[in-house]
């Protein structure tokens, strides 16, 4: 049954190859052409999703590589195999006014789908399944957030793990300082520095934080997962033939088996910086999307 579905989608995604080939150009990809180059928006700390990992100077990481495959159908569509590639740097808060206004074709890094934001932009199908936990030493003690009252627990400013935090602070009244960080890299400086106890963020994300670490075997990941994302690329809303191409990209991937090459790639072997496995198994609800690609929240 399985092996009969991924064959409807192989055939759903050369039917819609074929009639993309046909198509006039319009929006993004017309832009694209005109000018031939394309901006990637891109996270220089969002481990192991989009990140500087070296001394490149270049992006590297699991959505950067996703975008990658974007960037090589789009050459094939246009029948530009030079088509050069400009990466522009996004944080938390300037992402979607960029990707908005036209500064960024295409963001690949670690954005959420939320009922608010595709008010604002357009998602791809999902390429990953998170959950909101807590990253905090070994010996702090914290197990979760009942151990949080009155304590300063740091999030990312700009994310939805912000929101959520400071909701769950007021509902519960655990009389938390909830404190922002311009990115994740800074949040988990506040950590090592002892000026939060505990960091709040996707678990992806966290394990891709102590993975950097000095020492990633003093933090650990705790407490019972809470708010629920799929991540996704994001690009102009209206722009209906630039997110088919992106979509038929990842359902490739997805139904070809490709994508669990790149999943182990950035989440199951050693990744720059410090070669370190973040030992993160593909989830249920992962395997899930990669069988019945969506894009839409997360109920």
């Amino acid at each position: 049954m399985k092996r009969l579905a991924l064959g409807m989608l192989a055939a759903s995604s050369l039917v819609c190859a074929l009639a993309q080939a046909n198509e006039a150009l319009d929006g993004t990809l017309k832009k694209v052409a005109e000018r031939g180059t394309i901006t990637l928006g891109y996270r220089d700390a969002s481990v192991p999703f989009s990140y500087l990992g070296d001394n490149s100077g270049q992006p590297m990481g699991y959505s950067v590589e996703l975008a990658g495959k974007v960037v090589e159908r789009i050459r094939q569509r246009l029948g530009k195999p030079d088509l050069a590639v400009k990466y522009n740097l996004v944080t938390s808060q300037t992402r979607i006014p960029l990707v908005q206004n036209g500064t960024v074709d295409l963001e690949c890094g670690s954005t959420g789908v939320t009922a608010e934001r595709l008010k604002q932009v357009a998602f791809s199908y999902g390429f990953i399944y998170v959950k909101g936990q807590l990253l905090t030493a070994k010996d702090s003690g914290i197990q979760g957030f009942d151990d949080l009252k009155g304590k300063n627990v740091v999030t990312t400013a700009g994310t939805t793990n912000e929101r959520y935090l400071k909701a769950y602070n007021a509902e519960h009244k655990l009389g938390m300082n909830v404190v922002s960080a311009k990115d994740h890299g800074e949040a988990f400086l506040m950590l090592q520095s002892g000026r939060a106890v505990a960091f709040y963020m996707d678990d992806a994300l966290l394990y891709g934080e102590k993975a950097k670490a000095r020492d990633p075997h003093h933090w650990v990941v705790v407490g019972e997962p809470q708010s629920r994302e799929i991540y996704a690329c994001m690009v102009r809303k209206d722009d209906p033939q630039f997110l088919a191409l992106v979509n038929q990209t990842l359902a490739d991937l997805y139904s070809s088996g490709e994508i669990k090459g790149i999943y182990q790639r950035w989440f199951e072997q050693p990744i720059p910086p410090k070669n370190l496995n973040l030992e993160f198994p593909m989830t249920a609800e992962l395997q899930a999307i990669i069988a019945k690609p969506t894009s839409e929240p997360v109920q």
